[in-house]
């Protein structure tokens, strides 16, 4: 038998704790909100949170999708399922909770659009209604 030191990998092997980034698109839901302060709100979040690719939004709901960069998928999942509490305060978000979550590796994200059902490109970035 033969010992490994912690951090010691087989030759090849792909480092475990290096950043990667992860395609986040989280869904909130609430009661009505004005659409003008909906709007500022997630502009704000886009200002205050500089990966937010685009957000779409209606009086009663959002989408918010953008890039993270984390160790693993927990990490950029806690990352986003804090994100709207975090930031309801200083962005002035609705009271709306959290209603969905995905998070997928690039290597997926861009294998769905190959294949025609991803969502599509974020672009134009920003904040549009749905």
């Amino acid at each position: 038998m033969t010992s490994v030191a912690a951090g010691d990998r087989f030759e090849g092997e792909e480092p475990r704790d290096l950043p990667r980034l992860w395609h986040v698109t989280l869904s909130v839901s609430g009661e009505e909100a004005p659409l003008k302060e909906v709007r500022r709100a997630l502009e704000q979040l886009a200002h205050d949170h500089p990966f937010l690719l685009t957000s779409r939004y209606a009086n009663d709901h959002a989408e918010i999708r953008y890039w993270e960069e984390a160790r693993d998928l927990h990490d950029a999942a806690a990352v986003a399922l804090r994100l709207w509490g975090e930031h309801r305060q200083t962005a002035g978000l609705p009271p709306w909770e959290i209603v969905g979550l995905e998070v997928i590796d690039r290597q997926t994200y861009h294998q769905r659009i190959a294949e025609g059902y991803g969502p599509p490109p974020a672009t134009p970035v920003g904040a549009h209604p749905f």
